[in-house]
């Protein structure tokens, strides 16, 4: 497929490359000249702008921060919408609101242009070896349309329902490893603050009922002091916020997701907003005067 890209950080630049390992060809464009010019040196072709981009794909995928950049990158000046042709599909992989997907999809839809919204989960790590988790939003034929794409980023593509939905999806897996990356963060804060060496616990519990994909990742990023983000702190809290917003417009209450997200709220002020989302055991350490780490 003739595939554009816009948005070429943490995870869109793996995410456009695995795109063109897959054979596909692939135009891509972001803000930062030096993103591009990274992916441009791997092979792929260079874009003016996002309107440039669209208008010489098939496809055009967008992975940015939060819901004001789709917004403006597809319906603004100079965006996807400028230069898509009728009968192309634009795809949204951000983790962004449900309302603000409609949105976007309502803009699609009055230029006769397909919209499909497929956040992912499982971090910059997933993102680079092609097996993220893609949640997806839209019509059953474009879904089938754009799968071998989500076939080239990641192991699975589930079509949870119309378009919003593959963003509720996402803010439920968002919700879900917040509060398990707090849990461990708290069962090995304390485990350390008994006198036992965290990574012996972890490597007890992991098989049993505890054991999680978010233990196996995370735990040892704690215990081996190494927050380099995967996904960071400040987007976590974006995701939460969305949630939270979400749920109160359906009278719904989530008091471990708003823990949670105070939790991310304070990170961000102690300067930590740019750590990986694991630092949550940060928060509990400071709290703990303690260190999870080996003795």
């Amino acid at each position: 497929m003739k595939v554009g890209f816009v948005g070429l950080g943490i995870m869109g630049k793996p995410m456009s490359r695995n795109l063109m390992k897959a054979g596909h060809d692939l135009v891509v464009y972001d803000i930062v000249a030096g993103a591009v010019d990274e992916v441009v040196a791997d092979g792929t072709v260079r874009g003016e702008s996002a309107a440039d981009v669209s208008a010489r794909s098939e496809v055009t995928i967008t992975m940015l921060p939060d819901g004001p950049e789709v917004e403006m990158a597809v319906t603004g000046p100079g965006g996807v919408l400028s230069g898509a042709a009728a009968g192309s599909i634009v795809v949204d992989m951000s983790s962004i609101s449900p309302l603000a997907a409609q949105r976007v999809a309502a803009a699609c839809a009055a230029k006769g242009v397909e919209f499909l919204d497929a956040p992912v989960s499982g971090g910059e790590p997933k993102a680079v070896d092609g097996t993220l988790a893609i949640m997806v939003g839209g019509r059953q034929e474009v879904f089938d349309k754009v799968l071998p794409l989500f076939g080239a980023m990641g192991s699975s593509a589930t079509l949870t329902g119309p378009v919003g939905a593959g963003n509720v999806t996402k803010l439920a897996n968002q919700i879900m490893v917040a509060v398990n990356i707090a849990g461990v963060s708290e069962a090995l804060a304390l485990a350390t603050k008994a006198g036992l060496d965290p990574e012996v616990v972890f490597n007890a519990v992991k098989g049993g009922l505890a054991g999680s994909t978010v233990l196996n990742a995370k735990a040892p990023m704690m215990i081996g002091r190494n927050f380099k983000p995967g996904f960071r702190v400040r987007l976590h809290q974006k995701d939460l916020r969305n949630a939270l917003l979400a749920a109160e417009s359906m009278k719904l209450s989530l008091p471990f997701t708003s823990l949670a997200q105070q939790v991310l709220i304070a990170l961000m002020n102690n300067g930590r907003g740019e750590l990986d989302h694991s630092a949550i055991a940060n928060f509990i350490e400071d709290m703990g005067s303690v260190e999870i780490k080996r003795p």
